[in-house]
């Protein structure tokens, strides 16, 4: 009697569904969240250092101190002389013109530097360790060199009248704020690049992969990818920008102490001649508040009119 084996029934796995599961993570595992114990040392060191002093800033400004007698609320009279003073108006829009200036200086060779420093060979990663030494120099350093080798009587522009004509670059307000300007981008270029060199290293390399098998060249490359993928960078450091070139202070102090008269100067030095000159601590409070709101309300005008608000990040932190 002969027998027939029963054909076999392999039982099939079922098929995750399309997005049932992701790839290195277990099927129903939850995803631990840090709690808010994490960002209590942050949220500790902002206020004892950044909310609490702004506090005690907009109280002074409502009062009068000298930084000796006691101190006595005299309500909006500092508001309403800051509003009248000239030299204060003026300060403003040379805050907003450096700003700008440095803006439009510093953004164009951060880019490029960025890009360019984002190779491979050898030779440019030398020259980016020597270009990136103004790093770490502080700014009262540098304001020290530049103020010697742009000593009228004994710098470099004593040695060529030519160029520099007087050789008084200090004496003239165009001429300061340029000096400004260019000691500024300087010292603060290497550091933007270095930004922008992360952000293009960050592009995949199969875009330019593709381009190039398109026919594009590295001039189209640069505008129809490097650019467009650098976008979210340029809004980070342009904001860096605005704020750092709306609150910088000792670049001033060393190299034009405001003048010539007060041609050059800006809101953050005025806010210390009338503190620590004047000793009008409540005058010079209103002036740092003053600061402040504008400062913040222009970096979220940068966020806004640039979408980054509505930018979504393809990557999930913790």
């Amino acid at each position: 009697m002969t027998t027939t084996d029963s054909p076999r029934v392999e039982k099939r796995r079922p098929v995750p569904r399309a997005g049932a599961g992701r790839p290195g993570r277990r099927s129903g595992a939850s995803v631990a969240r840090p709690g808010l114990a994490w960002a209590a040392p942050a949220t500790l060191f902002f206020t004892l250092f950044a909310v609490v002093p702004l506090i005690m800033v907009a109280v002074l400004s409502f009062a009068e101190w000298d930084g000796v007698d006691a101190l006595s609320f005299t309500g909006v009279d500092n508001w309403k002389t800051l509003f009248h003073d000239h030299v204060m108006l003026q300060s403003i829009w040379l805050t907003l013109l450096t700003t700008v200036l440095g803006v439009v200086v510093q953004t164009p060779l951060s880019i490029l530097l960025g890009v360019w420093a984002a190779g491979k060979q050898r030779n440019r990663a030398v020259l980016s360790a020597i270009y990136f030494i103004p790093l770490l120099l502080s700014a009262t350093a540098i304001s020290i060199l530049w103020r010697a080798l742009l000593d009228p009587n004994f710098g470099v522009p004593s040695q060529a009248r030519w160029l520099f004509g007087d050789g008084n670059l200090f004496g003239h307000q165009s001429t300061a704020i340029g000096v400004l300007i260019f000691v500024g981008a300087w010292q603060y270029t290497p550091f933007h690049t270095l930004i922008y060199q992360g952000a293009t290293r960050a592009i995949p390399q199969v875009l330019y992969q593709a381009a190039a098998i398109d026919g594009a060249g590295r001039v189209r490359q640069f505008w129809s990818i490097t650019l467009p993928q650098l976008r979210t960078t340029m809004v980070t450091s342009m904001i860096l920008m605005v704020v750092g070139g709306m609150t910088v202070f000792d670049t001033v102090l060393i190299l034009t102490q405001g003048g010539p008269g007060t041609d050059t100067t800006t809101t953050p030095y005025y806010s210390y001649v009338k503190g620590f000159k004047d000793f009008q601590f409540g005058y010079a409070s209103a002036i740092a508040l003053i600061l402040v709101v504008v400062a913040t309300i222009i970096s979220l005008v940068i966020v806004k009119f640039s979408g980054y608000d509505k930018m979504r990040s393809s990557s999930e932190g913790l």
